[in-house]
Formats: C-alpha cells, sequence, structure tokens
C-alpha cells in the first residue's frame, strides 16, 4: 500500500523527474542516438577488418563511447556526462589542433571533414545540453562524501 495514500497526502514526485520538459529529454534521446549509431557505423567497420598490427586505440576508444552512449536512450539525464565530455573533447581539438593547423595553412589530408564534423559538434553540444540542469545537479549540488 502507497504511504501517501495511508497519510492522505499526494503522492511524492521525485525532485528531478519533471525537471526536464518531454521534448527536451527526446532531444537528448536523439543526440545519444545520433552518436552512438552515427559514429558507430563509422567505427564498426575497423573494429572488424583492420590489420593485425593496428594499435586501435581511437577506434577502440570511440566505439565504447558509442556504446556508453546508448545507456543515454535510456536514462537520457543520467548520462549527461557522455555530452559533456563529447563537447569538451572537441572544444579541446578545435582550440589547440584545428584552429592553429588552419591559421598556418599546414593541414592534413582529412582536416576539411574533421574540421567540419568536430565543428558541428562544438556548435550543437551547447544547444542540446540543458545547462541549468548541468548547473544544478553538477556543480551546485553538493558532492559525494570523501570518507
Amino acid at each position: 500500500m502507497d504511504a501517501s495514500a495511508v497519510v492522505g497526502e499526494a503522492p511524492r514526485r521525485r525532485s528531478d523527474e519533471s525537471e526536464l520538459p518531454r521534448w527536451r529529454l527526446s532531444v537528448l534521446r536523439a543526440t545519444y542516438a545520433l552518436i552512438a549509431f552515427g559514429m558507430g557505423m563509422q567505427i564498426v567497420p575497423p573494429l572488424l577488418d583492420h590489420a593485425a598490427l593496428d594499435r586501435g586505440v581511437i577506434p577502440s576508444l570511440l566505439a565504447g563511447m558509442c556504446l556508453v552512449d546508448l545507456l543515454g536512450i535510456r536514462y537520457p539525464r543520467r548520462m549527461l556526462p557522455m555530452l559533456l565530455f563529447e563537447l569538451a573533447w572537441k572544444a579541446t581539438w578545435i582550440l589547440f589542433y584545428g584552429l592553429p593547423q588552419w591559421r598556418s595553412g599546414l593541414t592534413p589530408s582529412t582536416f576539411a571533414g574533421d574540421f567540419q564534423a568536430i565543428a558541428a559538434g562544438v556548435i550543437l553540444m551547447p544547444i542540446v545540453i540543458p545547462w541549468g540542469y548541468v548547473w544544478r545537479h553538477y556543480v551546485r549540488a553538493a558532492g559525494d562524501r570523501w570518507r
């Protein structure tokens, strides 16, 4: 029997249950799916067919990110650190590799494609990420105890 029914008060809602509207959760889910499946389609072929001596660090890392992003489809709020990481690494690449290479005029043959895909993420992630929620739950909220 529900405790609220016994006391006669309205059922309690979890504090963050209604904090993000359904449309925002849908946008987050779509973003996780886009990353997981879009990047996954690019990553799976090199995982399945590669030279025996390839290091495979980057494809393995990206495949792991794709798999974890699948959890974001079910748990969009809990997996927000994945989107923050996505923004962080892409912004880091733009600032420390992309723009300096572009300014110098010394760019690798893959630069245009890399820059376009990474810049799209730097533009999209700040729009998709619910910054108020991030502020309340990751910056202002009390951290876990140390002992």
